[in-house]
């Protein structure tokens, strides 16, 4: 299939409809791993052209998506960060910690964004953000693909830091997802600080099912933003 690249015709609608003047893209990496945060980029880029290839981070190579990272971080108007932990994913599950990551992220930027476009079709923001999902929207939208980007290097480097104690899982190449070496590690070792505990993995691992954590909180409709993170990202 021909690469097309992402424009700011979402972006162009939202204004033209709503009158936002600040439009965030929005986009989060780490969703299905088994260790480490979820980390979520809130990203504004006005109408500019976008550093060429730009695209969602999943279709580039490595090399190309780190080059195109320090491209961005100067390129883009505002973009931030913002994570949950695996302990807050296991207390509150999965939906209510990729909120809580975006809104940290949101609420980062140096000016409130006044709508926000959502990869994916779920919104899991809700109010009081005004959000318009996209379906591959990392694809399609200059801003998500920006934040997309963004997100995956910096959460790929931070878990290639993890202490050397852990290197058997090779966090490395995997990032937390479940690879084979990574599989193998945890029937081996166990999981480690870093895992999430409530996972349904740890229901095939004989010895380590002891424990699983049950998550009894239930998702908070609006969980709170900021505060200290259980991981040190």
């Amino acid at each position: 299939m021909p690469y097309e690249p992402p424009t700011h015709r979402v972006e162009r609608s939202i204004r033209a409809t709503t009158g936002a003047k600040i439009v965030a893209g929005v986009d989060e990496v780490g969703r299905g791993a088994w260790a480490g945060p979820v980390t979520v980029c809130a990203a504004v880029t006005g109408l500019r052209r976008p550093p060429a290839g730009l695209t969602d981070s999943k279709l580039l190579s490595p090399k190309r998506r780190e080059e195109l990272a320090v491209e961005l971080e100067t390129w883009v108007t505002a973009h931030a960060l913002g994570h949950a932990s695996p302990e807050e994913i296991d207390e509150l599950g999965m939906t209510a910690a990729l909120r809580l990551a975006a809104c940290r992220a949101l609420e980062a930027l140096p000016e409130r964004p006044d709508a926000v476009i959502l990869d994916g079709k779920h919104d899991y923001l809700g109010a009081p953000w005004q959000v318009r999902t996209v379906i591959k929207g990392d694809q399609s939208c200059i801003a998500v693909a920006a934040a997309s980007v963004i997100a995956k290097v910096y959460r790929d480097a931070r878990m290639a830091e993890l202490p050397e104690e852990f290197a058997d899982f090779a966090f490395a190449a995997n990032a937390g997802y479940p690879s084979p070496v990574h599989k193998a590690a945890l029937a081996e070792l166990g999981p480690t600080p870093y895992h999430r505990l409530s996972w349904a993995y740890l229901d095939a691992l004989p010895r380590w099912r002891h424990l699983k954590k049950v998550r009894i909180v239930p998702e908070p409709t609006t969980p709170e933003s900021g505060g200290q993170l259980g991981f040190d990202f």
